[in-house]
Formats: structure tokens, sequence, C-alpha cells
């Protein structure tokens, strides 16, 4: 394996994950199909190691803000972590299993164009000049209820994919709660340090049924492994992170965006046209 090109994974998907507020899964997993082929547990193994560090530190931030729901989150994390621990399990049924794993590409192609249409979107509301930016500052009035459906929801798609998730939790919370944008994708960061936390052990652990190591020395050599992964995309990830939070405010967001839709377009392109093993 290339460690060159993991660590320059790490810092692009650090890098877009702090301009545009996203996990940086979505960037990370196409990332590795195209320079290492398909290989999906192992690469959501290691996406979920990624996402708990990366996640822990950009919540330190939002604590000091102010951002956090507490109201919210005391059911959104609980319903997200039982969501994550289905979603695993999904993602580790016969129908995935083995070479069969390139369905589970199909399903985060799909995520993508998901992903990129929303993103698009987003961009068009921008370039239109809309005022309703999500920075309402209205009373908050959350239902539990709901927010346990968002959380469970968001951890079965971060367990079935091993995404963070923050891209169906953060528009789901402005949608069904009418939370600001700010404190959406707050409460966001804050679930997936539980999800990838719960997610990565329970992945990790049941890599061994689809013949994949953790560790990352297998006898007297190195293999690829999703703790190695997660070892050399980390640590660029967080300073990716850390510049693209400063960058948010210099660089035009729209530009940043749109590229980040064609980049989008062609990850779903990569996996929606694997082909089985």
């Amino acid at each position: 394996m290339d460690y060159v090109i993991l660590l320059c994974i790490g810092l692009v998907m650090g890098l877009l994950g702090g301009m545009l507020g996203i996990g940086g899964s979505i960037v990370m997993i196409p990332a590795m199909v195209f320079a290492f082929g398909e290989n999906q547990h192992l690469y959501q193994a290691s996406a979920m190691i990624c996402n708990f560090f990366v996640a822990a530190s950009s919540v330190i931030a939002h604590r000091k803000a102010g951002a956090l729901v507490p109201a919210v989150l005391k059911w959104l994390v609980p319903a997200a972590i039982v969501g994550v621990v289905i979603g695993v399990a999904a993602s580790n049924l016969t129908v995935f299993e083995g070479p069969k794993s390139y369905r589970l590409a199909w399903l985060f192609g799909a995520f993508l164009v998901y992903v990129a249409g929303y993103e698009a979107y987003k961009l068009v509301r921008s370039l239109a000049g809309s005022k309703k930016d999500g920075h309402d500052e209205s009373p908050i009035h959350p239902s539990g209820k709901v927010s346990s459906l968002i959380g469970l929801v968001t951890g079965l798609a971060a367990g079935l994919l091993g995404i963070g998730a923050g891209t169906v939790a953060t528009p789901l919370q402005q949608i069904l709660l009418k939370l600001p944008m700010r404190q959406a994708m707050s409460n966001s960061a804050t679930a997936i340090i539980g999800i990838a936390g719960v997610g990565a052990i329970y992945k990790n652990l049941s890599l061994g049924e689809h013949g994949i190591q953790f560790a990352m020395f297998a006898g007297d050599s190195v293999v690829m492994a999703s703790a190695l992964i997660a070892a050399f995309i980390v640590p660029t990830g967080l300073v990716g992170g850390y510049l693209g939070g400063h960058l948010m405010h210099r660089l035009p967001k729209n530009l940043v965006r749109a590229a980040f839709v064609a980049v989008l377009i062609c990850g779903a392109y990569k996996l929606l046209t694997i082909r089985p093993r």
C-alpha cells in the first residue's frame, strides 16, 4: 500500500470536512476505492475509527461555542447507538459477505448521489440569494420521539455504510425539528462520537468474518488492515480539518461546494459501476 496516498486522502477529507461541515467517510471511502480497489468492509471499519477522532476534535469547538442542544442529544445519541449496532449487523449479512461486498459499494454510491443532490440544492439556493440560511434563533422545542427517530435512522445509515452520517442527521434535524444549521451540525458531530465509537468496535471485531485483518501486523509482514489505514489517515485528517475550518472563512464557499459536488459525482460513478470480483 502506498502510505503517501493514505496521508493525502486524510488531508483532503479533513480539508473538505472542515470547509463544508461534512463527515470524512464520503470522501475517504470513494478515494480508497479509486486508489486500491473495492474492499468495502475494510474501508468502512477504517472510516469508523477515523470518524471517531475527527468528530471528537470538532465537538470541543462546538461545546465552547454553546451550540449543542442537550434536549435533542439526550434522545438522539442513544437511538443512534442502537441504530449503528443494527446497521453494522446488517452490513455483515451474507448478502454482503466476501466478494458480495460490492453491493455495499453500490449502496454507498447511491448515498453519494443523495449527498451530491443535497449539496447541489444548497448551492443553487445560495446562488439564488436565498436569505433562509438555517440560522434562525427562534426558541427550540424538540420532540423526544422525533429526535429518537432521527438518531435511529442516522445510526442505521452509519452502521450499514460506514459513514459518520452527519449528512443524514443535519438535514433531518433542520427539517423535522426546525433546528438552526449551527445547532444541527453540532448535534450531529456529537452523535458521531457515539456512533463511530460503538460502530468501530463492532465492525472491526467482525472483520474476521470477511477474512480481513484488524491488527497492523500479521507475522513478520505489514498487512492492509483497518488500524493501519486509520493510523495514517487520522493525523492528516485532523490537520486538514483544522486548516479547512480556517479556510471556510476565506475561500468562496460556493466554489468549494461546486467542486465538492463534482467530486461526489465522480465517486458515485466509480462505486455504482463496480463489478463483482
